[in-house]
């Protein structure tokens, strides 16, 4: 027979809670998600989906209407998320987002496994996502044009109206056809800085778009020498057109960064390899470095502060000896 102390039975049957919990962990059905390489992919992990597959409290306890429930993400059988795909939740009240920009490299099929957590009694529900990505029939997009707007935060641009509402508001500075959006990614993951909690600051996403159709003037005009100029003395940049952003979007223009790729040559496009090396292709150490003797550096090192400081003391001990007063 087991016996719990009283101070330590609280924290104890929390964690037989939390191991019986995910030994029945209920499941829902496998979901097959699409995604294609070198577009943005969302996924929207809905609270209402997985509370009622919980399994229902103890007659000890009463089910809140709004039980506060987070998520957890990993690729299956590895502990993280494939490197292209990111999650976030802001509070447990609200929705999760899978969303990322596969590659080339991400071609196939990627098995997700999604854990719900019901923090209130401790239980948990499953669900498998089997994401399969195919490439783009449009292949990569030449023209990419990256904006940094201030005033949103990442999971707030993830839905889709928001996403139409920011290609509306690109339409109109930049005139073409197949616009896509190729990636979101939060400020935060690209060096910016934490807002203060005041006046309903935004940490600031960065929304990358693609064409295949070369950027107006409109757009190049904000890369100019004299807007680079400008922005260098914190000023806004002057572009020749209407800023169709103004109304919902707050873009930082001295941040815009635009991407053509057609000008970029093979052999100044960086390869990455897969970290291997090849066969019979080790490292070789040279054997044939001369001889040094360090004893020189070990004087300059070592004596030349003892010198010194005997030099101080001497004069310290002159000051304090033969210089006092009736000596």
């Amino acid at each position: 027979c087991i016996r719990f102390h009283s101070n330590t039975l609280h924290p104890l049957y929390i964690l037989l809670v939390l191991l019986f919990s995910e030994v029945r962990a209920a499941s829902l059905p496998v979901l097959h998600l699409h995604a294609v390489a070198g577009e943005i992919f969302v996924h929207e992990l809905v609270r209402e989906d997985f509370k009622d597959s919980f399994p229902p409290p103890s007659d000890n306890y009463e089910e809140p209407s709004d039980p506060p429930i987070t998520f957890h993400a990993n690729l299956l059988d590895h502990p993280d998320l494939p490197q292209w795909l990111r999650y976030i939740q802001r509070t447990p009240f609200q929705i999760g987002y899978l969303y990322g920009s596969a590659t080339s490299k991400d071609i196939g099929k990627q098995t997700i496994e999604v854990t719900a957590y019901h923090r209130s009694f401790y239980v948990t529900v499953r669900q498998t996502m089997i994401i399969t990505i195919t490439p783009s029939q449009d292949g990569e997009m030449p023209y990419q044009a990256d904006f940094l707007v201030k005033n949103w935060n990442v999971e707030e641009v993830l839905p889709i109206d928001i996403q139409e509402l920011f290609h509306e508001a690109v339409d109109g500075m930049w005139e073409q056809e197949g616009l896509v959006v190729v990636n979101i990614t939060s400020a935060l993951d690209r060096g910016g800085r934490v807002p203060l909690p005041i006046e309903n600051r935004k940490e600031g996403v960065y929304i990358k778009v693609g064409s295949k159709d070369p950027f107006t003037e409109c757009l190049t005009m904000a890369k100019s020498p004299d807007n680079q100029y400008r922005c260098k003395l914190e000023q806004q940049p002057l572009i020749n057109c209407y800023d169709s952003f103004s109304r919902h979007f707050m873009v930082d223009w001295c941040n815009l960064t635009l991407i053509d790729l057609t000008n970029i040559s093979p052999t100044e496009m960086v390869v990455y390899g897969d970290g291997v090396l090849e066969d019979n292709s080790g490292f070789n150490p040279p054997d044939d470095a001369p001889d040094r003797i360090f004893f020189d550096d070990f004087l300059l090192t070592f004596l030349l502060p003892f010198l010194l400081g005997l030099f101080l003391s001497l004069i310290l001990a002159y000051i304090m000896c033969g210089r006092r007063e009736g000596v």
